[in-house]
């Protein structure tokens, strides 16, 4: 594999917006901004009440809110979303990260969800963003992501003559249906 390029992912991503990416169209289509203050006002800690200044600074609630938006269009899980948005340039740039930036993992997801949903909020937020789109003649269909998952299958250990063996025993079933009588045990 050959060592990336200046320009190499920007060829790319504008391969994928001639492919008609509908990601792009969604973000640019909703105005995400319109979303902020009921998010933070529901998942972020009051400065009155943190102990400390320290730390490393929130995740934007934005990128958060469009990894559930990611979530919910591509029925995936927690770690799943987590997963795609790092293999995906599309996903990457429908939240507006560059590919060096740091993707929130599935834990802090969940949390998200978890502080939005006590708050009551979740299901509003979501209508909104249908509403964008239904504004602009679209509508969100959610879609799936087959998860290919590789299984080590156990190898069978028999040799030519075990299974020549097993061919020639006698075949139990269907001895009811040819002669009427019940196989005899033994």
């Amino acid at each position: 594999m050959g060592q990336l390029g200046f320009f190499d992912t920007d060829k790319r991503l504008a391969a994928l917006s001639a492919k008609g990416d509908p990601l792009e169209a969604i973000a640019r289509l909703v105005p995400w901004e319109s979303f902020r203050g009921d998010i933070e006002a529901a998942v972020l800690t009051p400065e009155a009440e943190r102990k400390s200044t320290a730390g490393r600074k929130p995740i934007d609630a934005i990128v958060l809110f469009r990894m559930l938006i990611l979530q919910s269009l591509y029925n995936l899980s927690d770690e799943q979303v987590e997963y795609q948005v790092r293999d995906r340039l599309s996903f990457t740039r429908f939240l507006t990260s560059g590919i060096e930036d740091c993707i929130p993992d599935g834990t802090t997801l969940w949390l998200f969800r978890e502080k939005l949903a006590q708050a009551g909020i979740i299901e509003r937020l979501f209508d909104r963003f249908d509403q964008h789109l239904e504004a602009n003649g679209y509508i969100a269909r959610g879609g799936q992501i087959v998860d290919a998952t590789i299984v080590q299958v156990p190898r069978q250990r028999n040799t030519r003559e075990g299974k020549r063996d097993r061919q020639e025993w006698p075949n139990t079933r269907g001895v009811e249906e040819e002669t009427g009588q019940e196989p005899a045990e033994g």
